[in-house]
């Protein structure tokens, strides 16, 4: 099915639209965190900041995502934006470390469950044949955020400081949180009627060991963050991190898109985790000059949509029934659990080391540990 069928369709636009912006903190706060901390703390506490809110991420996604399953997404996706809009003005108040981790704990713990959200409606917006391409367009699309995140923190940056970043993350939050839940889908969604379970989406096996991979995946993907403020600050000024960043999502724009012409499948799983890792091992050239470090952070994009894409098909069939939007959440959990443990390792292993190439070390290990955890989910999913 083609990409202009799938966004004809009734509301699909407009939810994919509203997540997007509301999602813009996932590319903008590691950047709008890191600058804001630079200004008076180390690499190593700056990355331990960003780290704490992407755990707060981390335990706060399943949680709001369980509980919508059992009852309605606008509630709790209001409930928890203000709840995370609080965290971040309380850090605007240039609040000593202690409380700094706590306020970006607190943003994180409520940041709305986009994806989560978004992708349980796809079923209910669109036609079965056209569900696979939904998920691949949604994924290509989010690239927008790490694209336009890391900029839009930057520029905030430079044109108020570190607190016009924070504040700015904080807005288009907000704001898309309540373009999202005015849409009539959403309103009118309701979770699948379904025996319920104290391990909810987590009693599925093969689900437990894909997001065990996903863990180690995104530690390689946000360990990146920390890796690029350091490489800038060698190279020439700490604000190019944005760019190199948002190279590297332009390049998984592109991998989205040409993998909206193929057959996604989850039997594919380790072969792309494996070139997702290889593609990463280039930046450890940490070339002299920006300028061709960008190519080598486009290629490193460029296999994480497939990867997530297949990974997201084989969620939406082994997830136990009832438990849809809880086991998109975790896997966006395990994603951040791993991104918080990469940008806090990777500050240690910087602050330890001493030297720019180290940083770039840690992706292209963990990436590669996690394909032996994906052969056997590839072995028992289904084709798509």
């Amino acid at each position: 099915m083609s990409i202009s069928a799938v966004l004809r369709a009734a509301q699909v636009a407009r939810v994919l639209a509203a997540s997007t912006v509301g999602r813009l903190p996932l590319g903008a706060a590691p950047v709008a965190l890191l600058l804001y901390a630079r200004e008076s703390l180390s690499i190593g506490a700056a990355g331990l900041l960003v780290g704490v809110y992407t755990a707060g991420l981390a335990v706060g996604g399943p949680v709001l995502a369980r509980i919508a399953d059992r009852f309605r997404q606008p509630p709790v996706m209001l409930a928890g934006a203000a709840v995370s809009t609080a965290g971040f003005g309380i850090l605007a108040q240039g609040v000593p470390l202690w409380a700094a981790l706590l306020a970006v704990l607190l943003a994180g713990l409520g940041a709305p469950p986009f994806e989560a959200g978004l992708r349980v409606l796809w079923r209910d917006l669109l036609a079965e044949e056209q569900v696979p391409t939904a998920y691949t367009l949604d994924i290509a699309v989010q690239e927008l955020i790490f694209i336009c995140g890391p900029l839009v923190a930057g520029a905030a940056v430079a044109l108020g400081g570190g607190v016009a970043g924070v504040y700015t993350t904080a807005a288009f939050q907000l704001a898309g949180t309540i373009w999202f839940v005015t849409t009539p889908v959403v309103r009118g969604w309701r979770g699948a009627h379904a025996e319920r379970h104290w391990a909810g989406a987590l009693r599925s096996g093969p689900l437990r060991l894909l997001l065990t991979a996903v863990v180690l995946i995104g530690a390689g993907v946000g360990s990146l963050p920390v890796a690029f403020i350091d490489y800038a600050e060698t190279v020439g000024h700490r604000s190019w991190s944005s760019w190199l960043l948002a190279a590297q999502a332009c390049g998984a724009l592109i991998g989205g898109l040409v993998n909206t012409r193929l057959r996604v499948d989850g039997r594919r799983l380790p072969l792309l985790a494996a070139l997702l890792g290889l593609g990463y091992l280039p930046l450890l050239l940490t070339p002299s000059s920006v300028v061709p470090m960008v190519p080598l952070t486009v290629l490193c994009g460029l296999c994480l949509p497939p990867l997530l894409a297949a990974a997201f098909l084989t969620v939406d069939r082994i997830a136990p029934a009832g438990t849809a939007a809880e086991a998109f959440a975790w896997v966006a959990t395990a994603f951040s659990v791993g991104a918080a443990a990469g940008a806090a390792i990777d500050g240690a292993i910087l602050d330890a080391a001493g030297s720019t190439r180290w940083g770039f070390v840690l992706s292209p290990v963990v990436i590669l540990l996690a394909v032996p955890w994906l052969r056997p989910v590839a072995r028992s999913a289904p084709a798509s």
